[in-house]
């Protein structure tokens, strides 16, 4: 059998595994390099057995979780209306350039992976512990939506119940966790769908006095106390990271569209429709929020409790049976989002194992082709969800939500910087014809998103400091940082690894070649039937 790794015969490795390969050396390249005859071998060995449906649903389950129905209550108490609304209009900017950034690479490459060496293994264990801290952070998000109900069964006993399905769902088959993230996320798309309309007309009736008050409130909200802008620079500033962990998850919807048929046709709609659906339920459900919901509110971000400013608006049209409901749709949303994060933590952790920079036992799988050790490993962060017993579900919350926003902010500074030397390499080589789709926001728009990622990041930490100083909550904004930059420069200095030049950065293999594009006809149908089909799709 001849091995693709290195062109000598060696016998299949066994199915409990890694396979024993000696990897060829490589450079330390920042942009998408693809390596010939080495990508994607040994992680092929993974159980393929998720449907086209499963994986679809799965994409678009996971853009919407816990941030947006948790994460905006905090907002809203700590930054006020004002601050929330250009916060996560300004996050959305960001993410929209990283989605055109990524949608422009993952067309012309569309393959899996896209950075190597140093710069990919920093990256890459970034994404593990995003993954493995989301997990603890959903299920420590499970205690603070049980309390709605009842406040005498206790948190932590809920957080173990569900800490061992998700593991079993997770270690047993992936036929299961397709089955169980489908249905979750099923339940969560179609709730949203309709839900975000009927939660925007409701809103707005409710606003204009269809309340339990029958008063009309306008724009009141934001003109008591210190509103529109509470707690002056450090509250707008700590608005952002709640922001970025909100629309966490969303880019990659443009990954999976790259990896298509037809990127050229496909990039374009999944960037403007699927992004722009998205943003508009963000923005308009914010300022619905912002105009319905004081932020003196309580319980909006207390130590020990936290309330989802939308349960609230259902309550506050009379309902309490629809607050029941919107809340029992968050908790799906929640274990959706943990049930999510836990298995592509675990299968980064296996790749890390894979490419040999994890140990390897890291990779061992079980008959089932499922890494049963990288699952327990990821899982076992989950742990810190049990420290809400002593120092509060609402402020544990609030700590890891601040470790996974500043690791998706640095995420996305790291695909801005992937882009910038994407585009000078194509450039170098003189192959800017050969993209199918292309980023319209380059040159400015990656420089944007890497320039103000990097500044949101070193100043939303500002209520850290001000008005005394918090040692935990300095620590969960800025951990990341000497983290990222400690296993950059020791990989590198550990390996010896060279920057890869323009010119000779490997823009061949596994590219998507523009003239190989499928044919679009678009003369079979009229233009206003084209048109008519556009904004029916981008209603659905």
């Amino acid at each position: 059998m001849s091995n693709p790794i290195n062109g000598k015969d060696s016998a299949p490795p066994t199915s409990n595994t890694i396979p024993d390969f000696k990897k060829p050396a490589r450079y330390d390249d920042e942009s998408p390099r693809p390596e010939p005859g080495h990508r994607a071998i040994s992680a092929d060995k993974l159980a393929r057995k998720l449907s086209a449906r499963q994986v679809q649903m799965i994409a678009i389950g996971g853009t919407i979780g816990t941030g947006l129905f948790l994460g905006t209550g905090k907002s809203l108490a700590t930054g006020g209306p004002a601050s929330m609304l250009i916060g996560y209009a300004i996050v959305g900017a960001i993410v929209f350039i990283t989605m055109l950034s990524l949608g422009e690479m993952a067309a012309f490459l569309p393959v899996a992976g896209s950075f190597y060496d140093a710069f990919g293994f920093a990256l890459t264990w970034n994404y593990w512990f995003n993954d493995a801290v989301s997990t603890a952070s959903d299920l420590v998000a499970l205690q603070l939506v049980l309390q709605y109900w009842t406040t005498k069964f206790p948190g932590w006993g809920l957080s173990l119940i569900f800490w061992v399905l998700l593991i079993l769902a997770n270690i047993v088959t992936v036929r299961i966790y397709g089955e169980l993230e489908y249905w979750l996320s099923l339940l969560k798309v179609i709730t949203i769908i309709v839900g975000a309309k009927i939660f925007i007309i409701l809103g707005i009736a409710v606003n204009c006095g269809a309340n339990t008050e029958h008063h009309y409130i306008g724009g009141h909200n934001w003109f008591i106390g210190d509103a529109p802008f509470v707690g002056g620079i450090g509250g707008f500033a700590s608005v952002f990271v709640t922001a970025a962990f909100a629309y966490g998850g969303t880019e990659s919807i443009a990954i999976t569209a790259g990896e298509t048929k037809d990127p050229a046709r496909t990039m374009p709609k999944v960037v403007r429709n699927v992004f722009w659906r998205i943003l508009l339920f963000y923005i308009l459900s914010i300022l619905i929020l912002g105009l319905n919901i004081p932020y003196t509110t309580p319980d909006l971000d207390s130590k020990d409790t936290r309330t989802s400013p939308f349960t609230l608006v259902f309550q506050m049209a009379g309902s309490t049976a629809a607050g029941s409901f919107i809340n029992a749709v968050i908790m799906t949303s929640v274990l959706s989002a943990a049930n999510h994060a836990l298995f592509a933590g675990t299968r980064l952790l296996y790749t890390l194992a894979v490419e040999r920079h994890a140990p390897t036992f890291f990779g061992t799988m079980n008959r089932n082709q499922i890494p049963w050790i990288a699952v327990l490993a990821t899982s076992a962060i989950s742990i810190l969800c049990f420290g809400a017993s002593f120092i509060g579900a609402g402020q544990l919350w609030t700590w890891l939500q601040n470790i996974v926003g500043v690791s998706n902010q640095l995420s996305w500074a790291a695909i801005g910087v992937a882009s910038i030397r994407f585009r000078a390499a194509i450039k170098a080589q003189n192959r800017e014809d050969s993209l199918p789709f292309k980023n319209w926001t380059y040159p400015w728009g990656p420089w944007f998103s890497v320039i103000l990622n990097m500044f949101l990041v070193l100043v939303q930490g500002w209520s850290s400091f001000s008005p005394s100083f918090d040692v935990v909550t300095f620590f969960s904004l800025y951990i990341e940082l000497p983290v990222m930059l400690f296993m950059y420069v020791g990989w590198k200095l550990l390996k010896r690894t060279k920057i890869v030049k323009l010119r000779e950065m490997d823009l061949e293999t596994d590219t998507y070649p523009v003239e190989k594009l499928d044919p679009i006809n678009e003369a079979k149908r009229s233009r206003w039937k084209t048109k008519a089909y556009d904004v029916w799709r981008w209603v659905l």
